[in-house]
């Protein structure tokens, strides 16, 4: 059974950074898409940064509010992903997950959360003003 644990989350000041840690155990890391995601109280689940392989463009894949601001790394002899997150907003406050997937046929589709197999149990991220 493929696990996946968010760390790294926690308060911090608007304008300020944290990173985002992931491991996952279990399975071929290499081989999977990874994404980030989050969810802010009352709002549905949002797509943050996505990390595909196997296609011709492997680059990262973010959402509008995440260019910029926010990158997505992995390691994948640690089986590991990151999410940096460089200044922060109030709004960015939110529990993030990440997620991994076994098959995702396009880079345009990261950001689908329907198509995750695997879900790490989300961590806490505050930002205050």
């Amino acid at each position: 059974q493929v696990q996946l644990v968010e760390s790294g989350g926690g308060l911090v000041q608007a304008g300020g950074s944290l990173r985002l840690s992931c491991v996952v155990s279990e399975g071929s890391f290499s081989s999977y898409h990874i994404g980030w995601f989050r969810q802010a109280p009352g709002k549905e689940r949002e797509f943050v940064a996505g990390s595909g392989i196997s296609w011709k463009d492997e680059d990262p894949y973010y959402a509008d509010f995440a260019k910029g601001r926010f990158t997505i790394s992995r390691d994948n002899a640690k089986n590991m992903v990151y999410l940096q997150m460089n200044r922060l907003e109030v709004e960015d406050t939110a529990i993030y997950y990440c997620a991994a997937s076994a098959y995702i046929s396009a880079k345009a589709l990261l950001n689908r959360a329907a198509l995750y197999d695997y879900w790490g149990q989300g961590i806490q991220v505050t930002i205050s003003s």
